[in-house]
């Protein structure tokens, strides 16, 4: 095992970057904020992570205390990594980086990969109240848990029970919103996403 490695300040923000600060290790939370993941998909979700990096980062982060590795009982009967209670805590810290870098984004150059659930923490953000709401875009469908305590905040593919709310919009809306240029209650409003439901969401975003 490598040694944990220290920038060796008295100061929070560097003790911090001690634990999370290695490329890679945050865009791993990111994943696990859907839950418990396989190693398998974690690398397929994480275009450009080596092998050896990705489960270098993945013991780091059990050493740490930020993700634990079970055993699924059968017929799954695989490993999967899932954060714990301090790597979940981490949500806020994602979310207000994502916020602080929404303005790097500009165009999609061609070199650049996407998963549409990676749309999912900036939309988070933009929910008016808690629920299950399903997102499509061509890139793919994953739902949200906006307002989630403990557990997943969001999870790919069609929600698993009826969503409060369903909206259908395209990733170039997804990074608007992330960027600030307009909230989601504005891109329903001007026809840039679609919104049905029964939900108090779905009521909430074609009354905002």
């Amino acid at each position: 095992m490598s040694p944990r490695r220290s920038y060796d300040q008295y100061c929070s923000a560097a003790r911090a970057l001690d634990v999370v600060g290695d490329r890679w290790t945050l865009l791993i939370v990111r994943e696990l904020l859907a839950g418990p993941r396989r190693y398998t998909d974690l690398h397929a979700d994480l275009p450009g992570v080596s092998t050896d990096v990705l489960a270098s980062r993945l013991r780091d982060m059990e050493r740490e205390g930020l993700a634990t590795r079970r055993r699924l009982p059968p017929p799954g009967a695989v490993s999967v990594y899932e954060l714990t209670a301090r790597g979940r805590a981490l949500l806020p810290v994602l979310q207000a980086l994502g916020a602080w870098g929404a303005g790097e984004l500009g165009e999609r150059r061609p070199t650049d990969a996407v998963r549409a659930h990676w749309f999912a923490l900036p939309l988070l953000r933009e929910l008016p109240g808690e629920g299950l709401v399903e997102v499509r875009l061509d890139e793919g469908v994953f739902h949200l848990y906006a307002g989630a305590g403990e557990g997943p905040v969001y999870g790919e593919g069609p929600a698993p029970a009826e969503p409060d709310a369903r909206l259908v919009l395209d990733a170039g809306t997804c990074a608007a919103v992330g960027r600030g240029e307009l909230s989601l209650a504005e891109a329903v409003r001007t026809g840039r996403a679609e919104v049905s439901g029964e939900g108090t969401l779905a009521k909430a975003l074609t009354e905002g």
